[in-house]
């Protein structure tokens, strides 16, 4: 009888993992490509161009309201939630573009096919923070934006405002164990790729609570592999051509 219930759990683990194939999140978007930068329009346009299913992106509340596409707390040495509008605006990013704010980097999303998967950044002020979800919030709304929007942070305090009041998927991106990311509403765990390797099971145990899964940061070949032989749904890489090759490549 033992031996009959672990084959079963094996022959369900293998028909799972075929059912999915995972969809493919530009990391800052395709920021690699000629010509781009992390977190920039042209990543966020190179993104579509190469068939990209999603574009990660991080946001930042300014000391006016102002919410800001950046991944680090600072450009250029200012720090963001701690600046006033007038002297972000003006800083540049690697490529030479300025620095988009969320309104504009959504208004180019908005005419594109890749969902928004947008990182609610942990913010120094607890309070900003609030604030940066809520304005995140309203500007994925204003736009239409919401049916195709994903939310994730490594906060558990803006991961709970989020679920609260977004509306959208939500994606914790610190490593809890399934039962209780499902208790406390995370749509889908969004881990490092030496979590779901460090617990085995993790993957097939979300998938029976009905949550998704999305693995970050995968550039790696034998990684990208790995993950689509597991049956992930979301792969977040910095090498978005590659994957979506190896994904039509790998059996699984």
């Amino acid at each position: 009888m033992k031996h009959l219930l672990s084959a079963a759990l094996t022959i369900a683990a293998i028909l799972s993992a075929s059912a999915y194939t995972p969809k493919v999140v530009a990391h800052r978007g395709h920021w690699r490509a000629e010509g781009s930068a992390q977190n920039s329009i042209r990543a966020l346009v190179k993104a579509d161009s190469v068939g990209c299913d999603a574009v990660e992106l991080d946001v930042w509340i300014d000391a006016d309201g102002t919410m800001w596409v950046n991944h680090n707390k600072d450009i250029n040495g200012l720090v963001i939630e701690t600046s006033r509008t007038a002297d972000v605006a003006p800083q540049k990013l690697a490529n030479g573009e300025p620095i988009p704010t969320l309104d504009r980097f959504l208004d180019t999303a908005a005419t594109l096919r890749p969902d928004i998967v947008l990182e609610v950044k942990p913010h120094a002020d607890s309070l900003r923070e609030d604030r940066a979800v809520d304005e995140a919030i309203a500007v994925v709304n204003a736009k239409g934006l919401a049916p195709r929007t994903t939310y994730i942070t490594f906060s558990r305090r803006a991961f709970d405002r989020l679920v609260a009041r977004s509306g959208c998927p939500v994606q914790f991106l610190s490593a809890t164990e399934p039962a209780l990311l499902k208790q406390i509403g995370g749509s889908a765990a969004d881990y490092n790729i030496i979590h779901f390797r460090r617990h085995d099971g993790w993957i097939d145990e979300l998938h029976a609570l009905g949550l998704g899964v999305n693995v970050w940061t995968v550039d790696k070949p034998e990684d990208l592999e790995w993950c689509i032989r597991q049956g992930v749904d979301f792969i977040t890489t910095n090498e978005p051509e590659l994957t979506i090759k190896l994904i039509g490549e790998t059996p699984r």
